[in-house]
């Protein structure tokens, strides 16, 4: 009789064990006997889909199972510190934990670091490739993952070709990865061109040339022409005893032998040059010094030296517009680096955009806001759009939808300067096709429509960022963005 009763207390627990919130779990597991505890933790366990598990929206509980006598969370949040995040263990089990606040759409990198080596949560599927290695993905309930850093082989992709550079102002020897779009041997058009420095790095940890390919696809910008250009002394060439050598190599160099085998656009404000952490430090710098080279500058998560500080605050203002972004899980000294560098752009009316993120010192960061700096240097051209045998009108104009965000439904209205057959179609972040809005001839003038959030099915789709393309005799001719907030 003991035994069936203790049986039914046991069913009724794990009955409610999958609704039942992590605190509660504690206070239960604590509240058994130490060596009934096992049967416990494996039905809770069983319950929960993947880890870290995700309460209210801003909760995270780290959780790992296994023999040990110490667990920590080094990562992002904690400057990848061994010591600074312990996890406590369940007395009478094997699992540890560790519960965390962070913003509702945070994504940090991290590992467990058990007696004392490094490992991935296995729990955890998702990861991220840095700079060490790959580690844990912490992906809170808000964090949009960017679909542009994937490879969908159903578009057009650029081509990527290598070729061993010899500097003569630094005496050494480097690849530089050339990305073509897809049109160029199509063509015989002209193209911007975006500078990468830590180049092969962007290729192989952010996807840079995957994000190429997706913007174009989507006609969310002009095709464009990347070079990515691999340090050899990293920090000495970015901010030491080597950067103005490494300065004429760039502009000396690199950009003659460019535009001289590629069509490029040899203009600055079709020239382009983006960074991270010291690579953000060169990019300003070459922005501040050659502005008549690059009239576009990114740094993401920058160091930003002393020199750079006063030539922007004491020199006149450069024709340059700016793109930053941070982390407030960045290294701590370019945190106050950054935030100083900003009143310096407002002061002088930069033409600049800069946004702050609750994430790291990391390449999961980094590329996901490549497409913001491509979009503001070269967003697309409507007027690019050039068939003869579609007949598009030269002057048409996709208007950004209202509101924006939206909850229920959105207006979208457009332009059509003389009669033509008009599309306009709703993609979702995987780059898929789930409405088709307007598929009909119209005529000139301006003209709306609603989105209601839904596929052509019907179904009501997931809250996140979406985009609304507007074709005209079924050549796109321009992309808007759209979030939709349930």
């Amino acid at each position: 009789m003991r035994y069936i009763f203790f049986a039914l207390i046991l069913l009724i627990i794990f009955s409610d064990v999958s609704s039942q919130t992590f605190s509660t779990f504690l206070e239960r597991i604590n509240a058994l006997p130490v060596n009934e505890r096992t049967a416990l933790l494996d039905s809770f366990l069983s319950a929960i889909p993947a880890c870290p598990l995700i309460e209210q929206d801003t909760v995270a509980h780290f959780l790992y199972r296994g023999t040990a006598s110490s667990v920590t969370v080094p990562g992002d949040a904690n400057n990848w510190s061994t010591t600074a995040s312990p996890m406590t263990k369940i007395a009478g089990t094997d699992l540890w934990y560790r519960t965390e606040v962070y913003e509702n759409d945070a994504r940090l990198d991290y590992k467990f670091y058990v007696n004392g080596s490094w490992i991935l949560d296995p729990r955890n599927p998702n990861t991220c490739v840095g700079g060490f290695g790959p580690n844990s993905e912490l992906r809170m309930p808000a964090y949009q993952p960017p679909a542009e850093i994937s490879y969908y082989p159903d578009i057009d992709h650029g081509t990527l070709q290598d070729t061993s550079f010899y500097s003569i102002n630094l005496g050494n020897r480097r690849t530089v990865r050339i990305y073509l779009p897809p049109d160029y041997h199509r063509s015989t058009r002209r193209y911007p061109m975006m500078l990468f420095h830590d180049g092969l790095e962007y290729i192989s940890l952010a996807q840079a040339n995957h994000v190429l390919d997706y913007l174009i696809h989507l006609n969310r910008i002009e095709p464009t022409i990347g070079v990515f250009v691999p340090p050899v002394n990293r920090t000495s060439e970015y901010a030491g005893n080597l950067q103005a050598k490494f300065t004429k190599f760039i502009i000396e160099e690199i950009i003659p032998w460019v535009d001289a085998r590629f069509r490029t656009i040899p203009s600055p404000d079709k020239r382009a040059v983006l960074g991270a952490s010291y690579g953000g430090n060169i990019s300003l710098w070459l922005g501040l010094n050659h502005p008549e080279v690059f009239g576009h500058v990114a740094a993401q998560s920058s160091y930003i030296q002393g020199s750079i500080f006063s030539g922007f605050q004491n020199g006149p203002k450069l024709d340059l517009t700016i793109h930053m972004i941070l982390g407030t899980y960045d290294i701590a000294s370019l945190i106050p680096m950054v935030r100083n560098f900003i009143p310096i752009l407002d002061a002088k009316s930069y033409d600049y955009r800069f946004h702050e993120y609750p994430e790291g010192h990391s390449w999961g960061f980094w590329r996901a806001h490549i497409d913001d700096a491509l979009e503001m240097f070269f967003p697309f051209q409507p007027t690019e759009v050039k068939s003869n045998h579609l007949n598009v009108p030269e002057k048409i104009r996709l208007l950004q939808s209202y509101p924006n965000p939206f909850n229920s439904e959105t207006t979208i209205r457009f332009f059509v300067e003389k009669g033509a057959f008009v599309s306009i179609k709703i993609f979702n972040l995987n780059g898929q096709s789930i409405r088709t809005l307007i598929s009909q001839k119209k005529s000139a003038g301006e003209h709306s429509v609603i989105w209601d959030g839904k596929d052509d099915a019907g179904k009501v789709q997931a809250s996140g960022m979406y985009f609304c393309q507007f074709l005209m005799n079924d050549a796109p001719v321009e992309v808007r963005r759209m979030i939709m907030l349930k």
